[in-house]
């Protein structure tokens, strides 16, 4: 208890000073791609680098409804960009669309009570703080929802790393995919399923459930992985190691935070030791110290094995995408962590085509251009103290 409660108090201590270096610092821009469509199968697939970019796409989407409009966020802020997404959302349902709202009610804790008051021509899921009820032994009912998902109409839907506010219209490095054809149905599948397993079931305040029709097509070069703790199902770390497992020219990964199990690295290192040019950019510094400094503690072994490390400068790199020897590429809103891989509901697209994974190529060299590539000499060489932190942190690792 008291090695635990030093390490907690460690934690917390680097958490409220880093908080403190960073009042009052400004964000500085940081290099782009322009979003373009990619034709895939029998429809498109479209990525975004910058907010501002998405969000007017997300909007013109919802403000575009004819039917339907299913919106799942984690972190939906009560400022001047959430504002419009509620709005649009409201004025969809007031010309008729049928509109199903989730959000993460632990996520969205500090966000004023009066923004989470919904008209009731909305249909709303705050997915509970505590979910496990008085099933308080069931692990499987801690996970947060991690999602991020918009489908409208059959017609068009979203899927990736970012929420909704502010900060990350601008200040952010994230990435999203926009999907048109076959492949928006599994994703309008994926919210369903979702709603039925988590809406209330009340004496007359229930919600109703949410029925779909058979889908009559679908489009197998994408492929939607689901993270469902409920049903103890995490394909999502399976999904990555088997792609890492069957590379055999380069892995570029983008992660907002690296805390992966040691199989994982094991894959990495054993993909880089057979010739594959593996590559991790991460942030140099992200929104979460503690995540940093335990993240360090696998860059010597990746080092050693021949992985390349870059640290995105400037700005928050959220990005959860991974593209594998010119063919397989996923985005979505997964870490390569333990919360995220292990305990989150989380959603990822996997897809499979050679145009898609050069795009995602592309962002990566731009994103490196924008970064500092550690090398092993420097990393060698980093203080006594650095050391010292990095090891007492470890045994943090497993709740991260």
């Amino acid at each position: 208890m008291t090695v635990f409660g030093v390490q907690l108090a460690l934690a917390i201590g680097m958490s409220l000073v880093d908080s403190y270096r960073r009042r009052g610092k400004k964000p500085k821009p940081f290099p782009v791609t322009p979003p373009s469509p990619v034709a895939v199968g029998e429809g498109e697939v479209t990525v975004y680098t910058y907010g501002k970019d998405l969000y007017e796409d997300m909007l013109a989407a919802i403000a575009g409804a004819k039917r339907q409009v299913l919106f799942e966020t984690y972190i939906w802020k009560g400022d001047a960009v959430g504002e419009r997404f509620k709005q649009a959302l409201v004025d969809a349902a007031a010309r008729g669309v049928d509109v199903y709202c989730i959000y993460d009610g632990f996520a969205n804790l500090v966000v004023s009570p009066r923004f989470k008051r919904f008209p009731p021509s909305l249909k709303v899921l705050r997915y509970p703080v505590y979910g496990a009820g008085w099933r308080f032994f069931d692990l499987g009912r801690y996970g947060r929802d991690h999602r991020k998902v918009l489908v409208v109409d059959d017609a068009v839907g979203f899927v990736g790393g970012y929420n909704v506010g502010a900060a990350y219209e601008t200040e952010w490095r994230d990435t999203h995919v926009r999907i048109t054809g076959p492949g928006v149905w599994d994703l309008k599948r994926a919210f369903a399923d979702f709603w039925n397993l988590h809406r209330r079931r009340r004496i007359g305040h229930s919600e109703r459930p949410l029925l779909l029709e058979t889908a009559s097509t679908w489009e197998p070069m994408i492929r939607f992985q689901r993270n469902i703790p409920r049903l103890w199902m995490f394909p999502i770390r399976g999904m990555y190691l088997e792609a890492f497992n069957r590379a055999s020219r380069n892995i570029w990964i983008t992660q907002a935070y690296f805390l992966p199990d040691q199989q994982l690295v094991d894959a990495l290192k054993d993909a880089a030791r057979r010739g594959v040019d593996v590559r991790l950019l991460v942030p140099l510094k992200s929104n979460h110290v503690v995540a940093d400094w335990i993240s360090r503690g696998y860059f010597s072994q990746l080092l050693d094995a021949g992985v390349r490390i870059f640290r995105f400068k400037d700005a928050m790199v959220h990005a959860k995408t991974a593209t594998v020897d010119g063919t397989w590429s996923t985005v979505g809103t997964a870490n390569i962590d333990r919360l995220s891989l292990q305990g989150n509901y989380e959603i990822n697209v996997e897809i499979i085509d050679g145009a898609l994974a050069r795009t995602l190529e592309e962002i990566h060299l731009v994103d490196e251009s924008n970064s500092i590539e550690l090398t092993s000499g420097e990393w060698e060489a980093r203080d006594l103290h650095r050391r010292f932190t990095e090891s007492l942190l470890r045994p943090l690792r497993p709740l991260l």
